[in-house]
């Protein structure tokens, strides 16, 4: 990157000397041309001022020592025809009446401008001045072109580009280790934010990969404390499993005994077995480009369909589960919202108590729908509910164990409900219940 700035901004600085120098060669050129013009002026000036050329009839080309190459004069007629040139033979020449300068002299007092002269087939500028008695003297020089001056500058040209290269050089050296600096300093830490940056437009830059910087660690010790809880969540049954196995395999188990404990083996593999694929629904759900199919979703019928999943637990469990409400549509994936709500109602049915009450509500509230699952439990303590959505965050460790919870239901909860831009709302009193609404936008 750093070799890449320098180029770029060599190549911009030669660049810039070159049109630089080009643009002065430009600029000189016009400067030149007033020049010429101006002296023109000043000539003519000086010639009417001796009234020599109010009468022409009177003068002969060979009584003016001039350069023909340098300067020629001529005297016009108002209607056009030529009366004098020192260059050519006034009676050859063809009428004046439409040159620029000439129309110009006789309509403002003076004309000038540069052209190619037909008679001396080169190209001139010329200065016409009104000699104040119906005729205009005319004075012309032979014009330079522009790339006849240029030619002449070239030399002092490349001799300034020779000597500005190696500023550019140092200078382009010089600001790119002033550009990277900051961005090296903070590429070695990127948690200093006392790294000074050299450019204000860096600023919104630095930022945004400091804010990266911080998310990137902070989901990396997310992953490292998710790594964590899911291999002591896994080696628990397993370690109970593994036990019971042994014990039944090397026949210390006795018959009173074996039933027990393969219905502990039972009751541990079909936790293993929810905690896996509670783990793996949350990978599917952390994938950004997750294929879903979003179609119209009926929460009311949805909800139905969910209470009658869970009638067996329910009654179990000793838990009367109602419905109440009415139709809802949203656009979502179908199965995404069966597990949201399947697991906000397996929650309050597991957490409840022994003759406890359910109740999902379906309902529509300021433009939005809404599925809301009440229960009688044992409800979180105030110091427990921002976390609760946090995975494998529990609040009675040994109930949900007992229970079967994996500890991550809440946590899937809220993936589904960020994935649809759905908020999340949570009521609960220790003893008395708990609450819990989650809120669509309806599309």
């Amino acid at each position: 990157m750093r070799a890449k700035i320098h180029k770029e901004l060599l190549a911009t600085s030669a660049l810039a000397t070159l049109l630089t120098l080009l643009l002065s060669m430009f600029a000189f050129y016009g400067i030149f041309k007033e020049q010429v013009i101006a002296d023109l002026r000043a000539d003519a000036m000086l010639l009417k001022s001796m009234h020599v050329f109010e009468k022409p009839e009177t003068l002969h080309p060979d009584g003016y020592e001039l350069e023909p190459d340098k300067l020629r004069i001529t005297v016009i007629a108002a209607e056009g025809a030529v009366l004098f040139d020192t260059n050519a033979a006034a009676a050859s020449m063809e009428s004046h009446e439409g040159r620029p300068e000439v129309r110009e002299a006789l309509l403002q007092g003076e004309g000038y401008g540069s052209r190619r002269s037909e008679t001396l087939d080169k190209k001139l500028f010329y200065y016409a001045l009104d000699l104040g008695n119906g005729s205009v003297l005319r004075i012309s020089r032979e014009a330079r072109s522009f790339f006849s001056v240029a030619g002449n500058l070239l030399p002092m040209a490349a001799a300034v580009a020779l000597f500005l290269f190696p500023l550019c050089l140092i200078f382009a050296n010089y600001f790119t280790k002033g550009l990277m600096k900051p961005i090296e300093q903070m590429a070695e830490n990127l948690s200093d934010t006392d790294v000074a940056v050299a450019y204000k437009e860096f600023v919104p830059f630095v930022s945004t990969i400091r804010r990266q910087h911080e998310a990137i660690l902070k989901n990396a010790a997310l992953r490292q404390e998710f790594t964590a809880n899911v291999s002591h969540e896994l080696k628990t049954p397993l370690t109970a499993i593994s036990g019971y196995a042994q014990l039944i395999e090397h026949g210390m188990a006795g018959e009173e005994n074996t039933a027990r404990f393969a219905g502990e083996i039972q009751k541990n593999s079909k936790r293993l077995l929810s905690l896996i694929n509670d783990i793996l629904q949350l990978s599917r759900l952390d994938e950004k480009e997750q294929e879903l199919e979003d179609t119209d979703v009926d929460l009311y019928g949805l909800a139905e369909d969910c209470i009658r999943q869970l009638e067996m637990a329910a009654r179990h469990q000793e838990v009367t589960i109602r419905l109440s409400g009415k139709t809802a549509v949203i656009r979502a994936d179908r199965h995404l919202i069966e597990e949201l709500a399947y697991n906000l109602c397996d929650n309050a049915i597991r957490y409840n108590n022994r003759g406890g009450r359910v109740t999902v509500t379906v309902s529509e509230m300021a433009g939005r729908a809404c599925l809301s699952v009440q229960d009688s439990g044992i409800g979180i303590p105030k110091e427990h509910q921002i976390r609760v959505f946090e995975r494998f965050y529990r609040v009675d460790k040994s109930r949900s164990r007992a229970t079967g919870g994996t500890g991550l239901g809440l946590a899937i909860v809220k993936h589904i409900a960020a994935q649809y831009g759905a908020e999340i709302s949570l009521e609960s009193e220790e003893g008395q219940g708990t609450k819990i609404r989650v809120c669509f936008p309806v599309k």
